[in-house]
Protein backbone atom coordinates (compact mmCIF):
# COMPACT_ATOMS: atom_id res chain seq x y z
CA UNK A 1 0.00 0.00 0.00
CA UNK A 2 1.28 3.60 -0.90
CA UNK A 3 2.47 5.56 2.57
CA UNK A 4 1.33 9.22 2.64
CA UNK A 5 5.12 9.99 2.20
CA UNK A 6 5.63 8.37 -0.67
CA UNK A 7 2.25 9.65 -2.11
CA UNK A 8 2.38 10.79 -6.02
CA UNK A 9 -1.23 11.35 -6.68
CA UNK A 10 -2.34 13.40 -9.58
CA UNK A 11 -3.35 17.29 -9.14
CA UNK A 12 -6.69 17.77 -9.11
CA UNK A 13 -6.51 21.72 -9.74
CA UNK A 14 -6.17 22.73 -12.83
CA UNK A 15 -6.92 25.96 -14.68
CA UNK A 16 -9.20 24.16 -16.96
CA UNK A 17 -11.70 24.07 -14.18
CA UNK A 18 -14.43 25.76 -14.29
CA UNK A 19 -15.65 28.87 -11.85
CA UNK A 20 -18.42 27.04 -9.29
CA UNK A 21 -18.19 30.27 -7.66
CA UNK A 22 -17.80 34.21 -7.31
CA UNK A 23 -17.31 36.42 -4.54
CA UNK A 24 -19.16 39.24 -5.41
CA UNK A 25 -18.44 42.28 -3.30
CA UNK A 26 -20.16 46.08 -4.08
CA UNK A 27 -21.17 44.97 -7.22
CA UNK A 28 -17.24 43.84 -8.65
CA UNK A 29 -16.10 40.08 -9.06
CA UNK A 30 -13.10 40.01 -6.63
CA UNK A 31 -12.65 36.06 -6.25
CA UNK A 32 -13.75 33.21 -8.10
CA UNK A 33 -13.79 29.38 -6.83
CA UNK A 34 -13.18 26.55 -9.64
CA UNK A 35 -13.59 23.08 -9.04
CA UNK A 36 -15.59 19.76 -10.51
CA UNK A 37 -18.91 18.41 -10.18
CA UNK A 38 -20.62 15.76 -11.25
CA UNK A 39 -24.53 14.77 -11.06
CA UNK A 40 -26.20 11.27 -10.96
CA UNK A 41 -29.60 10.46 -12.27
CA UNK A 42 -31.86 8.02 -10.28
CA UNK A 43 -30.69 4.99 -12.51
CA UNK A 44 -26.98 5.49 -11.35
CA UNK A 45 -25.98 7.04 -14.95
CA UNK A 46 -23.53 10.86 -15.24
CA UNK A 47 -26.38 13.12 -15.92
CA UNK A 48 -23.96 16.59 -15.52
CA UNK A 49 -20.23 16.85 -15.41
CA UNK A 50 -18.28 19.90 -14.70
CA UNK A 51 -14.60 19.81 -14.78
CA UNK A 52 -13.39 16.60 -14.13
CA UNK A 53 -15.14 14.83 -11.70
CA UNK A 54 -13.10 11.16 -12.58
CA UNK A 55 -9.96 12.26 -11.49
CA UNK A 56 -9.21 11.71 -7.70
CA UNK A 57 -9.63 13.68 -5.30
CA UNK A 58 -9.16 13.16 -1.34
CA UNK A 59 -12.74 13.20 0.12
CA UNK A 60 -11.74 13.85 3.42
CA UNK A 61 -14.54 13.61 5.69
CA UNK A 62 -17.28 12.44 3.22
CA UNK A 63 -15.88 9.42 3.52
CA UNK A 64 -16.81 8.60 6.89
CA UNK A 65 -19.93 6.64 5.82
CA UNK A 66 -17.86 4.17 4.53
CA UNK A 67 -15.55 4.32 7.43
CA UNK A 68 -18.58 3.70 9.83
CA UNK A 69 -19.87 0.58 7.68
CA UNK A 70 -16.29 -0.86 7.92
CA UNK A 71 -16.70 -0.49 11.80
CA UNK A 72 -20.01 -2.94 11.73
CA UNK A 73 -18.82 -5.12 8.95
CA UNK A 74 -15.99 -5.60 11.16
CA UNK A 75 -18.68 -6.49 13.97
CA UNK A 76 -19.41 -3.51 16.37
CA UNK A 77 -22.99 -3.74 17.04
CA UNK A 78 -23.77 0.08 16.58
CA UNK A 79 -27.01 2.39 16.16
CA UNK A 80 -28.79 5.35 16.15
CA UNK A 81 -27.30 8.18 17.86
CA UNK A 82 -23.86 6.27 18.47
CA UNK A 83 -23.69 4.73 14.77
CA UNK A 84 -24.25 8.23 13.18
CA UNK A 85 -21.54 9.85 15.48
CA UNK A 86 -19.33 6.88 14.25
CA UNK A 87 -19.92 8.69 10.64
CA UNK A 88 -20.00 12.35 12.33
CA UNK A 89 -17.73 15.43 11.59
CA UNK A 90 -19.44 16.79 15.09
CA UNK A 91 -19.83 20.53 16.18
CA UNK A 92 -18.23 20.09 19.45
CA UNK A 93 -21.68 20.88 21.25
CA UNK A 94 -22.20 19.03 24.71
CA UNK A 95 -24.70 15.98 23.45
CA UNK A 96 -22.11 14.96 21.14
CA UNK A 97 -18.76 14.73 23.85
CA UNK A 98 -20.96 13.17 26.19
CA UNK A 99 -22.27 10.46 23.70
CA UNK A 100 -18.29 9.84 22.52
CA UNK A 101 -17.37 9.60 26.48
CA UNK A 102 -20.41 7.09 26.98
CA UNK A 103 -19.20 4.92 23.39
CA UNK A 104 -15.61 4.84 24.34
CA UNK A 105 -16.50 3.38 28.39
CA UNK A 106 -19.30 1.29 26.96
CA UNK A 107 -16.10 -0.85 26.03
CA UNK A 108 -13.63 -0.47 28.40
CA UNK A 109 -12.10 2.36 27.13
CA UNK A 110 -11.26 6.21 27.72
CA UNK A 111 -10.32 9.63 25.99
CA UNK A 112 -6.84 8.72 26.75
CA UNK A 113 -7.14 6.04 23.90
CA UNK A 114 -8.15 8.52 21.50
CA UNK A 115 -5.33 9.66 18.98
CA UNK A 116 -7.04 12.54 17.47
CA UNK A 117 -5.28 15.98 17.62
CA UNK A 118 -6.41 17.68 20.46
CA UNK A 119 -8.40 20.23 18.86
CA UNK A 120 -11.26 22.98 19.98
CA UNK A 121 -14.83 21.96 18.76
CA UNK A 122 -15.52 22.52 14.89
CA UNK A 123 -18.43 24.79 15.48
CA UNK A 124 -16.97 28.58 16.10
CA UNK A 125 -19.84 29.38 18.79
CA UNK A 126 -19.27 25.76 20.50
CA UNK A 127 -15.40 27.06 20.51
CA UNK A 128 -16.18 30.41 21.92
CA UNK A 129 -17.98 29.10 24.73
CA UNK A 130 -15.37 26.18 25.40
CA UNK A 131 -12.94 28.54 25.70
CA UNK A 132 -14.68 31.40 27.67
CA UNK A 133 -15.40 28.13 30.20
CA UNK A 134 -11.68 27.62 30.88
CA UNK A 135 -11.15 25.03 28.75
CA UNK A 136 -7.99 23.86 26.49
CA UNK A 137 -7.68 21.86 22.98
CA UNK A 138 -8.68 18.03 23.92
CA UNK A 139 -8.74 15.31 21.57
CA UNK A 140 -12.28 14.50 22.47
CA UNK A 141 -13.27 17.69 21.29
CA UNK A 142 -11.85 16.76 17.40
CA UNK A 143 -14.54 16.87 15.30
CA UNK A 144 -13.54 13.63 14.37
CA UNK A 145 -13.46 11.87 17.69
CA UNK A 146 -16.65 9.82 17.45
CA UNK A 147 -15.47 7.63 13.94
CA UNK A 148 -12.46 7.04 16.44
CA UNK A 149 -14.14 6.31 19.04
CA UNK A 150 -16.24 3.42 17.38
CA UNK A 151 -12.62 2.64 15.37
CA UNK A 152 -11.23 1.31 18.82
CA UNK A 153 -14.37 0.00 20.18
CA UNK A 154 -14.51 -2.37 16.71
CA UNK A 155 -10.72 -2.89 18.26
CA UNK A 156 -11.24 -3.85 21.69
CA UNK A 157 -13.92 -6.37 20.34
CA UNK A 158 -11.96 -8.24 17.64
CA UNK A 159 -8.78 -8.19 20.11
CA UNK A 160 -6.83 -5.70 17.34
CA UNK A 161 -4.05 -3.66 18.40
CA UNK A 162 -5.25 -0.44 19.92
CA UNK A 163 -1.89 1.62 19.90
CA UNK A 164 -1.57 0.67 15.72
CA UNK A 165 -5.51 1.37 14.52
CA UNK A 166 -4.56 4.31 12.37
CA UNK A 167 -1.73 2.42 10.22
CA UNK A 168 -2.46 1.62 7.27
CA UNK A 169 -2.28 -1.49 7.32
CA UNK A 170 -4.09 -2.49 10.35
CA UNK A 171 -6.91 -4.98 9.71
CA UNK A 172 -9.64 -2.21 10.21
CA UNK A 173 -8.14 0.18 8.10
CA UNK A 174 -8.24 -2.83 5.04
CA UNK A 175 -11.68 -3.55 5.75
CA UNK A 176 -12.03 0.55 5.26
CA UNK A 177 -10.54 0.16 1.91
CA UNK A 178 -12.37 -3.11 1.09
CA UNK A 179 -15.88 -0.76 1.60
CA UNK A 180 -14.65 2.41 -0.28
CA UNK A 181 -13.63 0.26 -3.12
CA UNK A 182 -17.20 -1.49 -3.14
CA UNK A 183 -18.87 1.36 -2.89
CA UNK A 184 -17.54 3.29 -5.25
CA UNK A 185 -17.05 1.04 -7.56
CA UNK A 186 -13.55 1.67 -8.46
CA UNK A 187 -10.02 0.70 -6.75
CA UNK A 188 -8.16 3.46 -4.44
CA UNK A 189 -5.88 5.80 -6.24
CA UNK A 190 -3.72 6.85 -3.54
CA UNK A 191 -3.93 6.41 0.41
CA UNK A 192 -2.52 9.65 2.43
CA UNK A 193 -3.16 10.65 5.97
CA UNK A 194 -6.36 12.64 6.81
CA UNK A 195 -6.28 15.72 9.63
CA UNK A 196 -7.49 13.26 12.09
CA UNK A 197 -4.86 10.83 11.61
CA UNK A 198 -6.63 7.94 9.68
CA UNK A 199 -5.67 6.62 6.68
CA UNK A 200 -7.41 8.69 3.67
CA UNK A 201 -8.42 6.76 0.39
CA UNK A 202 -8.61 8.77 -2.98
CA UNK A 203 -11.57 7.82 -4.97
CA UNK A 204 -13.01 10.49 -8.30
CA UNK A 205 -15.99 12.38 -7.61
CA UNK A 206 -18.27 10.24 -9.75
CA UNK A 207 -16.96 6.97 -7.08
CA UNK A 208 -17.99 9.07 -4.05
CA UNK A 209 -21.37 10.60 -5.45
CA UNK A 210 -21.38 6.30 -6.27
CA UNK A 211 -21.04 5.50 -3.24
CA UNK A 212 -23.63 7.85 -1.21
CA UNK A 213 -25.98 6.38 -3.63
CA UNK A 214 -25.21 2.73 -2.83
CA UNK A 215 -25.63 3.90 0.81
CA UNK A 216 -29.28 5.40 0.64
CA UNK A 217 -30.20 2.02 -1.66
CA UNK A 218 -28.91 -0.85 -0.24
CA UNK A 219 -30.90 -3.36 1.47
CA UNK A 220 -32.59 -2.87 4.68
CA UNK A 221 -29.99 -4.32 7.35
CA UNK A 222 -27.23 -4.03 5.45
CA UNK A 223 -23.88 -1.80 6.71
CA UNK A 224 -24.28 0.25 4.34
CA UNK A 225 -28.15 1.37 4.78
CA UNK A 226 -27.86 0.80 8.24
CA UNK A 227 -25.06 3.88 8.47
CA UNK A 228 -26.96 5.47 6.06
CA UNK A 229 -30.48 5.34 7.93
CA UNK A 230 -29.08 6.17 11.22
CA UNK A 231 -27.62 9.37 9.36
CA UNK A 232 -30.81 10.69 8.23
CA UNK A 233 -32.77 9.94 11.42
CA UNK A 234 -29.80 11.37 13.72
CA UNK A 235 -28.26 13.96 11.44
CA UNK A 236 -27.65 16.31 14.50
CA UNK A 237 -24.99 13.73 15.56
CA UNK A 238 -23.43 13.84 11.91
CA UNK A 239 -22.57 17.39 12.08
CA UNK A 240 -24.75 19.71 14.80
CA UNK A 241 -27.61 22.19 15.20
CA UNK A 242 -26.04 24.92 13.18
CA UNK A 243 -24.46 23.04 10.18
CA UNK A 244 -26.00 22.46 6.73
CA UNK A 245 -25.74 19.24 6.38
CA UNK A 246 -28.07 18.53 9.83
CA UNK A 247 -30.69 21.22 7.97
CA UNK A 248 -30.52 19.08 4.63
CA UNK A 249 -30.98 16.20 6.29
CA UNK A 250 -34.24 17.10 8.71
CA UNK A 251 -35.65 19.05 6.08
CA UNK A 252 -35.52 17.10 3.11
CA UNK A 253 -36.65 13.80 4.27
CA UNK A 254 -34.52 10.95 2.60
CA UNK A 255 -31.60 12.85 1.87
CA UNK A 256 -28.06 11.48 2.77
CA UNK A 257 -25.10 14.35 2.85
CA UNK A 258 -21.58 15.07 4.03
CA UNK A 259 -19.17 17.60 3.49
CA UNK A 260 -15.60 17.38 3.22
CA UNK A 261 -12.54 19.27 4.46
CA UNK A 262 -11.01 21.55 1.95
CA UNK A 263 -14.83 21.80 0.33
CA UNK A 264 -15.77 18.37 -0.83
CA UNK A 265 -19.75 17.77 -0.84
CA UNK A 266 -21.78 14.50 -1.50
CA UNK A 267 -25.21 14.02 -1.64
CA UNK A 268 -27.84 10.84 -2.22
CA UNK A 269 -31.63 11.55 -2.36
CA UNK A 270 -33.63 8.88 -1.40
CA UNK A 271 -34.49 7.61 -5.30
CA UNK A 272 -30.86 7.32 -5.91
CA UNK A 273 -30.15 11.01 -7.26
CA UNK A 274 -26.65 11.87 -6.41
CA UNK A 275 -23.89 14.51 -6.78
CA UNK A 276 -20.46 14.80 -5.16
CA UNK A 277 -18.38 18.06 -6.07
CA UNK A 278 -14.71 19.38 -4.96
CA UNK A 279 -13.54 23.38 -4.97
CA UNK A 280 -10.24 23.11 -6.14
CA UNK A 281 -8.65 25.83 -3.76
CA UNK A 282 -10.27 24.02 -0.50
CA UNK A 283 -12.08 27.81 0.18
CA UNK A 284 -15.40 26.59 2.84
CA UNK A 285 -17.10 29.74 2.09
CA UNK A 286 -18.16 28.46 -1.25
CA UNK A 287 -19.50 24.91 -0.20
CA UNK A 288 -22.95 26.56 0.73
CA UNK A 289 -23.74 28.72 -2.61
CA UNK A 290 -21.87 25.57 -4.77
CA UNK A 291 -24.14 23.10 -2.94
CA UNK A 292 -27.42 25.01 -3.31
CA UNK A 293 -27.15 25.10 -6.84
CA UNK A 294 -26.34 21.77 -7.15
CA UNK A 295 -29.68 20.46 -5.43
CA UNK A 296 -31.65 23.07 -7.54
CA UNK A 297 -30.16 20.78 -10.79
CA UNK A 298 -31.11 17.70 -8.78
CA UNK A 299 -34.99 19.04 -8.95
CA UNK A 300 -34.79 19.99 -4.70
CA UNK A 301 -36.81 23.28 -4.24
CA UNK A 302 -37.11 23.74 -0.60
CA UNK A 303 -36.70 26.48 1.53
CA UNK A 304 -33.75 24.80 2.98
CA UNK A 305 -31.80 25.25 -0.03
CA UNK A 306 -31.98 28.75 -0.17
CA UNK A 307 -30.51 28.94 3.80
CA UNK A 308 -27.73 26.54 2.95
CA UNK A 309 -26.74 29.14 -0.07
CA UNK A 310 -26.87 32.32 1.38
CA UNK A 311 -23.54 33.77 2.11
CA UNK A 312 -23.34 37.48 2.49
CA UNK A 313 -20.37 39.63 2.77
CA UNK A 314 -19.71 41.91 4.98
CA UNK A 315 -18.53 45.50 4.79
CA UNK A 316 -18.86 47.81 8.33
CA UNK A 317 -22.01 46.75 9.62
CA UNK A 318 -23.51 45.80 6.78
CA UNK A 319 -23.73 43.34 4.25
CA UNK A 320 -22.14 44.38 0.41
CA UNK A 321 -22.54 41.48 -1.33
CA UNK A 322 -22.02 37.68 -1.73
CA UNK A 323 -20.52 34.28 -2.98
CA UNK A 324 -22.88 33.29 -5.70
CA UNK A 325 -22.76 29.95 -7.49
CA UNK A 326 -21.56 30.84 -10.87
CA UNK A 327 -22.97 27.71 -13.07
Amino acid sequence: MTSSAALAAPSVISPAHPVLAEVVRSGFVEGRHRGSLVVLAADGSVERVLGDPAAPVFPRSSNKPMQAAAVLRGGLDLSGERLALAAASHSGEDFHLELVRTMLAEHGLTPGDLQTPPDLPLDPAEAEAYLAAGHVRDRITMNCSGKHAAMLAVCALNGWDRASYLDPSHPLQQLVRQVVEEAAGEPVAAVGTDGCGAPLMAISLVGLARAFRSFVLAEPGSAERRVGDAMRAHPEYVAGTRRPDTWLMREVPGTLSKMGAEAVQAVALADGRALAFKIDDGATRALGPVLAQSLRLLGIDAPVVSRIGRTPLLGGDGEVGEIRAAF
